[in-house]
């Protein structure tokens, strides 16, 4: 079989507006460094404050990392479990945390419809499968969302999940009615074409080469120019930018794989008899959501390796055919991997790092809706001296412990995956 093509993003995007390098000096209010949902978000936020001297430097262009290679799903939620984050900040906190993420949700619904941003946004809702017998952490989860953050899924029998997504892989599941699925890297370009209409500049292939303090100022240098602003965010997620050894050091770059299907036409009804999108109970899942064009986009696995195209397809075609093994030989046409950003604390980086120096990374592979709500909390610390970043605190710069940390985090994977493994054989050794 030939080697896939590269991104379905790539391939499928809408067309976007030229983004020339920086070329001179400048100054600005605001520099933000990293054209994705972050950064864009933050520029975003602070045009409709009324901050529009904003400059946004992207090394590549706008969407190129996680934000234009993710698996589009839109929901709540952070990547540490809502229990872990009750016990660690308390009840108040830990609602206002994850009902910050809720709200960004409709934010992002709100700006596709007022700002026309063509990204394929599909209103069917959010799908958490189990892929276990035992239905506790569903009913656990459930309970817990709807006591203290006051969020509400519905419980779905196996039966009843069964009529939506054919596969006996899985015994019952969630709905979460709130949450959806796009396009991200149209997103992504649509918000730059979007802050750019705002009168904010944003410069594509301007990598921050250095960052300095000048004054009351801090000046970011490029290959061709230079930036003077008295505030920068740094928002370079898991690629990162070498321009402060601590910021950098707090993370893991870690690598995660998306392939998509052929168009399946009339097959696509065979599994799925639903538009929402679905991921499993498992630490290593699945993911996965039917595109408007018939396809099947299949994302999973998290690894400290950025393996090529065809690795992707080989591992992900194997996983797609555990659970719908009524799929075998379908052609898949696009497969690719990204870099996301990782913290040992499983939680965004967001806040004040040095006196105008801001932080927005480490949203762990549940980013869309997290660096919404991280772009307004900058947006609004900077523009209104707004203190709500100051929740993040307990989540700071705790080192990743690199080069070890890599070696740790692929160790923490293969042990989770291995538990799920023998919880699995498990339950079918007992006719579960």
């Amino acid at each position: 079989m030939s080697e896939p093509a590269s991104s379905y993003y790539l391939a499928t995007a809408a067309p976007s507006l030229p983004h020339e390098p920086l070329r001179g000096r400048r100054e600005a209010a605001v520099c933000v460094i990293g054209g994705g949902f972050a950064g864009l978000n933050t520029a975003l936020g602070l045009a409709e404050r009324g901050t529009r001297e904003v400059v946004v430097l992207e090394a590549r262009a706008p969407g190129f990392g996680a934000s234009g290679r993710n698996g589009g799903f839109v929901f709540g939620g952070f990547s540490r479990g809502e229990g872990a984050l009750l016990r660690e900040v308390g009840v108040a906190r830990a609602k206002a945390l994850y009902g910050g993420t809720l709200q960004a949700v409709e934010l992002i619904r709100e700006r596709i419809a007022r700002y026309r941003i063509d990204c394929e946004p599909t209103e069917q809702g959010v799908i958490w499968a189990n892929w276990f017998k035992d239905a506790a952490v569903l009913r656990e989860r459930q309970a817990l969302l709807a006591e203290h953050y006051d969020t509400h899924w519905a419980w779905w029998s196996r039966d009843r999940l069964r009529t939506q997504v054919n596969s006996t892989r899985y015994h019952d599941g969630l709905f979460e009615p709130q949450g959806f699925h796009f396009h991200p890297l149209n997103y992504a370009t649509g918000l730059a074409r979007v802050v750019a209409d705002a009168g904010v500049a944003v410069h594509a292939a301007s990598p921050a080469v250095s960052l300095e303090r000048n004054g009351a100022s801090w000046r970011v240098r490029t290959p061709e120019g230079e930036v003077e602003a008295p505030q920068v965010v740094l928002a370079c997620g898991g690629y990162l930018a070498g321009l402060r050894a601590r910021v950098d050091a707090a993370v893991l770059p870690i690598a995660t794989y998306v392939m998509v299907t052929a168009p399946l036409g009339a097959r696509l009804s065979e599994v799925l008899a639903t538009g929402a999108a679905v991921y499993d109970t498992r630490f290593a899942f699945d993911y996965y959501r039917p595109l408007p064009d018939t396809r099947i986009l299949w994302g999973g696995r998290i690894s400290v390796l950025d393996r090529s195209p065809a690795a992707v397809r080989r591992l992900l075609y194997r996983d797609m055919l555990k659970v719908f093994p009524q799929l075998e030989g379908i052609g898949i046409d696009y497969a690719w991997s990204g870099l996301m950003s990782y913290a040992r604390h499983q939680m965004p980086q967001i806040g004040q790092v040095e006196p105008g120096l801001w932080l927005a990374q480490a949203f762990g592979g549940h980013g869309v809706a997290p660096t919404t709500f991280a772009g307004e909390v900058l947006a609004a610390a900077i523009a209104q001296g707004d203190g709500r970043w100051k929740e993040f605190a307990d989540y700071g710069l705790v080192s990743a412990l690199k080069p070890a940390g890599f070696l740790g985090a692929q160790l923490s994977y293969w042990w989770a995956e291995s538990r799920d493994a023998w919880k699995d054989w498990r339950e079918r050794a007992s006719g579960g």
